[in-house]
C-alpha cells in the first residue's frame, strides 16, 4: 500500500464528505477509493470513517489522523517546491470552476478561448450555475459569486462591480408614462426578479443622493433567470431593473430605454471565492489575474476605484 497515496485519498474523501465525490474529483471508481480506506483502516487498526448508506463522519481517531494527514501532506510539499521549481511555477493541471450562469455565458465564456490559448496545460471543468455549491465538499476550486459574501470558511477576491439600469420597452412607457422619481414607481408595473437561491426577490435599491433607499415594487410576473428577465422586459410587461451588461445592447437600439437617470441602483460586488490554500496554486493564480483584466476591461463590470 502507497501510503502516501493513501493519506491523499483519505483526506479528499473527508473534504468532499462523499466517496462518490471524492472519486469524481480524483478521476478514480469508487470503489478503488473504498478498497484504499478499507486497506488503510487494516493497516492502522482502527476505523477512521463512520459510514452509513446516507451520512459520512470522522471517528475520534479518524479526526485526529486527519488532522496529522494535513500537516505531512503540507510537509511533503514544502520539501518538495524547490526541486521541482519549474514545473511548480507553471500553471497546469485541472481546475474546477463554477460561473454565475448569466455571467458565464456573457462574459466569460465568450472570451475563454484567450485563457486557453495563453494556459493550454490548464484543464478547465465549468459549471454555469446560480446556486450556492459547497466549494470543498463538491471538489470545486473556486466560484464567482455576486453580492455581499456570507460563506465565512471561504476566502473572496473581489475582481468586479457589477452595476445596474433601471429601464422598461417603449410600450411599456407609452402605456404607463415615465416614471420621474423614486416617488413614481408607487404608480408603476415592475418584472420580479427573484433569487433561486432563497425565494426572495432582489431589493429594488436606489442611490438618492447620499442614501440608499429600497422601494417595494408590485409586480405580477417574476422569474429567477437574469436573461430570462430580461427577455420579458422587452415585451413591455413592466419596469425591470436589470445588471447593465445584459441591457447595454438593447439600450442602445432603443429596445429597452433607461429611466431615473438621477437615482442609479446600487451596485453589487463579485468576487472570485476558493476554499483557504486554493490561491497558491498557479493554475488559480492565472485564472483570477485572467477574470480581473477581463472584468477590468467591461465598463458595466470593472471593480469600483
Amino acid at each position: 500500500m502507497d501510503r502516501l497515496k493513501a493519506m491523499q485519498t483519505f483526506v479528499r474523501i473527508v473534504e468532499a464528505n462523499s466517496y462518490t465525490k471524492a472519486a469524481e474529483t480524483l478521476d478514480l471508481p469508487r470503489a478503488a477509493l473504498t478498497a484504499t480506506i478499507q486497506k488503510l483502516e487494516a493497516y492502522l487498526g482502527t476505523q477512521l470513517l463512520q459510514r452509513t448508506t446516507r451520512t459520512l463522519s470522522l471517528t475520534s481517531d479518524g479526526a485526529a489522523y486527519f488532522r496529522h494527514c494535513m500537516a505531512i501532506l503540507a510537509a511533503v510539499d514544502e520539501a518538495e517546491a524547490p526541486f521541482r521549481a519549474s514545473d511548480a511555477t507553471r500553471p497546469q493541471g485541472r481546475l474546477r470552476v463554477e460561473l454565475g450562469g448569466a455571467v458565464g455565458r456573457n462574459v466569460v465564456l465568450p472570451r475563454l478561448g484567450e485563457f486557453r490559448r495563453a494556459y493550454p496545460d490548464v484543464e478547465l471543468v465549468l459549471s454555469l450555475s446560480d446556486r450556492l455549491a459547497d466549494l470543498v465538499r463538491e471538489g470545486i476550486d473556486c466560484a464567482l459569486r455576486a453580492g455581499e459574501l456570507q460563506d465565512s470558511a471561504l476566502i473572496g477576491r473581489q475582481i468586479g462591480t457589477m452595476r445596474f439600469v433601471t429601464c422598461a420597452a417603449p410600450s411599456y412607457l407609452a402605456a404607463h408614462g415615465t416614471p420621474q422619481s423614486l416617488d413614481d414607481l408607487a404608480r408603476h408595473t415592475a418584472i420580479l426578479h427573484f433569487s433561486g437561491r432563497t425565494g426572495r426577490p432582489f431589493d429594488w435599491a436606489f442611490i438618492d443622493g447620499d442614501a440608499v433607499r429600497k422601494i417595494d415594487m408590485a409586480g405580477m410576473l417574476a422569474t429567477n433567470d437574469a436573461e430570462g428577465y430580461v427577455t420579458l422586459g422587452l415585451q413591455g410587461l413592466g419596469l425591470i431593473q436589470t445588471a447593465t451588461y445584459l441591457a447595454d445592447r438593447h439600450l442602445a437600439s432603443g429596445a429597452l430605454v433607461q429611466v431615473l437617470h438621477d437615482t442609479p441602483p446600487t451596485p453589487m460586488p463579485v468576487s472570485l471565492v476558493y476554499p483557504q490554500g486554493r490561491m497558491a496554486s498557479p493554475k488559480m493564480q492565472a485564472f483570477a489575474r485572467w477574470l480581473e483584466a477581463l472584468f477590468a476591461a467591461e465598463p458595466a463590470l470593472r471593480r469600483a476605484a
